[in-house]
């Protein structure tokens, strides 16, 4: 763990004492993705990541645009949502970008002074506030345009006891594959163009009043080929984790180059899911068949004393296991944190996911960087696009 990362300040509450926090966020209401056949995704989250049916919205509830299926896994909402018609502004989307994220959900108090405080400070309208009713109640929505075409909606839901929200309605089926641990996100890592980390921690703390709590440049985060520099930001409570990825100058094509290519812009690199149990959920989700990176090599899991420190006695789990399932290890002054990532979900070289178990541990695995980016590089290297 390099003295840069030992020196950084994690306790978000002394950042933000004292401070008064304009866009308080009580936390991840859903992710929502455009996808080019919800039923179908939909039937993958479930098999492969144990997600169980929540809501649905379609021509069967009066919706003649789109059709969307909600999936729900612990604190974790995934909607799923395809256009019914070729005239639908979500098929640009999916022709451009692919099945990706487009809308990040946070979950307010108050939505319409959400949208002020936001829009007020620059940034862009998706969505006025939007009152929605049924007989359950009501949900006020309201939306603004972050990086690339990527949205935070603002969702508020006191006044709500329904399903979800108005024009869904309880999906129920047979088929709901027993859950695989993942309890809520963690965090979620937006790849930005050349030159622009900065400008966009610039807008999170201006625009939403965000802290840029750690950093990592080129020295850290390279390898022979490649290289990245990323920005954390996160909101007063520490609820919500933004990092932001740019790539750098290096030999080959980095993997944050090789995501801006295909999703043709800024976007959503990766979903980081928490577990409390890192051993089984990845044992259930590989005999599920999901795929994750290559293991790393022995020497790495030779280096796993060294790496934890003074948290070396406290490691509950069997290096061997974590090894046979590839799992990384690391390490802060607060604690370690075990963690692994998914080759990416779609065709396009996109969108992945992370699984993360915090030991205490508050950083983001830097000492793993080159290791995981090794990883990623073998797999470009048979995507020939290294």
């Amino acid at each position: 763990m390099s003295k840069d990362i030992k020196s950084v300040d994690y306790g978000l509450e002394k950042i933000f004492k004292g401070a008064k926090d304009f866009l308080p966020l009580l936390g991840t209401d859903y992710v929502e993705f455009y996808v080019g056949n919800a039923k179908q995704a939909a039937h993958f989250y479930k098999t492969a990541f144990g997600f169980q049916s929540y809501a649905y919205k379609g021509l069967e509830t009066g919706s003649k645009e789109t059709v969307s299926y909600v999936l729900k896994q612990d604190k974790i909402r995934l909607v799923l949502t395809t256009p019914l018609n070729s005239k639908s502004p979500i098929n640009e989307h999916i022709v451009k970008h692919g099945d990706g994220v487009k809308v990040i959900a946070l979950w307010v108090d108050d939505a319409r002074k959400s949208y002020e405080e936001t829009t007020s400070r620059g940034a862009k309208s998706f969505m006025e506030p939007t009152v929605e009713t049924d007989e359950f109640g009501e949900v006020v929505r309201s939306g603004i345009y972050t990086y690339g075409e990527t949205v935070h909606m603002f969702v508020e839901r006191k006044n709500y006891n329904g399903t979800f929200m108005p024009g869904f309605r309880e999906w129920k089926s047979e088929y709901n594959p027993e859950p695989v641990g993942l309890k809520y996100i963690d965090h979620m890592v937006g790849n930005v163009g050349w030159g622009q980390m900065n400008t966009w921690v610039k807008w999170y703390e201006d625009v939403m009043g965000f802290e840029n709590f750690l950093s990592f440049d080129d020295k850290q985060i390279h390898t022979e080929y490649s290289a990245l520099m990323s920005k954390v930001m996160s909101n007063g409570n520490g609820r919500i984790k933004f990092p932001i990825n740019e790539p750098a100058e290096g030999k080959k094509k980095s993997q944050i180059e090789e995501y801006l290519d295909f999703y043709e812009g800024a976007g959503v690199q990766h979903i980081a899911v928490a577990t409390d149990d890192i051993i089984s959920t990845v044992s259930s989700l590989r005999a599920r068949g999901v795929e994750f990176l290559s293991t790393p090599p022995e020497a790495y899991y030779e280096a796993v004393p060294e790496r934890l420190h003074e948290h070396d006695h406290q490691l509950k789990e069997d290096i061997e296991t974590l090894k046979r399932l590839g799992i990384m290890i690391d390490a802060d002054e607060e604690g370690y944190l075990l963690q692994i990532f998914t080759k990416p979900v779609e065709d396009r070289p996109t969108l992945f996911f992370e699984i993360i178990q915090r030991m205490g541990a508050k950083g983001f695995g830097a000492g793993n960087f080159k290791a995981l980016f090794e990883s990623i590089e073998r797999e470009q290297a048979n995507r020939g696009t290294l």
